[in-house]
């Protein structure tokens, strides 16, 4: 079993006065992740699930008395799938500040449900962290640097959910299976997704203009829907973590874009399958995108994973000079170009270094993987 980069982060924040939420996409592992938790606590664990309706119609209007029966001697209380019990921000909130010796675990698998439930009940409460599908540090420290080297085309093609990190045989059966009847489960539960049909039509076109400037209007066109709607269920995909999004980076250029956006996914399997295209590298014309979409996700969750904080973009000129990531922090001022052909003769741009030239700026190829993702 694959043993996950936050779990001493998780260790360290349990016990102390506060809940513990863990976000992120379905499948990711993250009830695995609070079963190894509770392996190491080693304390006596109630596990509730917010997809059992009893468990939901029991907790839907807590008090106090009535944990009391509930909670009984547990000293865990593990909700998993939270977002789905009403009021559960306000439940939390009680055996935070009257059942001193419980520690509260909750899972959830969207954002824009817990989030809107927790965040002014828990404030001062709690401390959250975001499960992402397994990182290439953590798939080299479950094997070695060289096996995980070898095994671009794999990841680049099939992601890195756990069950096809797990089951690679099967790894396509997975993928589709997963952004057929689980991806979206959360969104089609809402009264806000009216149109599922529309709303797959938007996803696929995401996946296949990944690197690409998204034109909202235009997508709109494509998909033959106001561009309001598109707007919205764009917005429902990031807080269901299917995709993130970079705004363009300006700041000295005088012809530097400053609205357009570039949309890319947290998993390239998921591409993948809502394209339905598992073809080799060799034959398919977007190795590029795949891999700069791979990369920037991968450093999405690095940055998750060793809780840091910075502002990411994407940077171009209107006379199309561009650069694929520049990241800024307190520490650091990066700027990326991706080059998945290692002769790549590619150059950072003159006018980004000369208006920039605190900022470090890479080419990388696949061979450079690893340096980025350690930076």
């Amino acid at each position: 079993m694959i043993v996950r980069n936050q779990f001493d982060y998780a260790i360290a924040r349990l016990f102390k006065g506060k809940a513990f939420i863990i976000f992120g996409p379905r499948q990711t592992g993250k009830t695995t992740f609070v079963e190894q938790l509770l392996a190491r606590v080693n304390k006596k664990t109630l596990y509730l699930n917010g997809d059992d309706a009893d468990v939901r119609e029991t907790l839907a209007k807590p008090n106090a008395s009535q944990l009391v029966q509930i909670l009984g001697d547990y000293e865990v209380l593990f909700l998993d799938e939270a977002q789905r019990i009403n009021e559960v921000g306000l439940l939390i909130k009680i055996i935070v500040d009257r059942f001193k010796g419980v520690q509260v675990i909750a899972t959830g698998s969207s954002a824009f449900e817990l989030s809107g439930k927790i965040n002014e009940p828990l404030t001062g409460r709690k401390y959250e962290m975001m499960l992402l599908p397994l990182s290439y540090a953590e798939l080299v420290s479950a094997t070695d640097f060289i096996t995980e080297e070898r095994s671009i085309a794999q990841r680049l093609i099939y992601g890195a959910y756990p069950e096809v990190i797990n089951d690679p045989q099967n790894a396509e059966e997975h993928l589709k299976l997963l952004a057929d009847s689980y991806l979206y489960k959360d969104l089609f539960a809402l009264e806000e997704v009216k149109k599922p049909v529309l709303f797959e039509k938007i996803v696929k076109a995401l996946a296949l203009q990944i690197g690409s400037e998204v034109n909202f209007s235009e997508l709109a066109q494509l998909v033959k829907a106001d561009q309001k709607t598109v707007d919205k269920y764009v917005s429902l995909l990031e807080k269901s973590f299917v995709v993130f999004t970079l705004p363009a980076f300006s700041g000295n250029v005088r012809n530097e874009i400053k609205k357009n956006k570039k949309i890319y996914f947290y998993d390239t399997g998921i591409v993948n399958a809502i394209t339905r295209n598992f073809n080799s590298l060799n034959n398919r014309n977007d190795v590029g995108a795949l891999f700069e979409n791979y990369m920037i996700a991968e450093r999405m969750k690095f940055l998750h994973q060793n809780q840091l904080e910075a502002d990411c973009f994407f940077w171009r000129t209107t006379q199309q000079q561009e650069i694929d990531y520049v990241e800024k922090s307190d520490s650091k001022f990066l700027a990326v170009e991706f080059k998945w052909n290692e002769k790549s003769k590619n150059k950072i741009p003159t006018t980004f270094t000369q208006a920039y030239p605190e900022a470090e700026a890479l080419i990388l190829s696949k061979a450079d993987r690893g340096v980025f993702l350690k930076i």
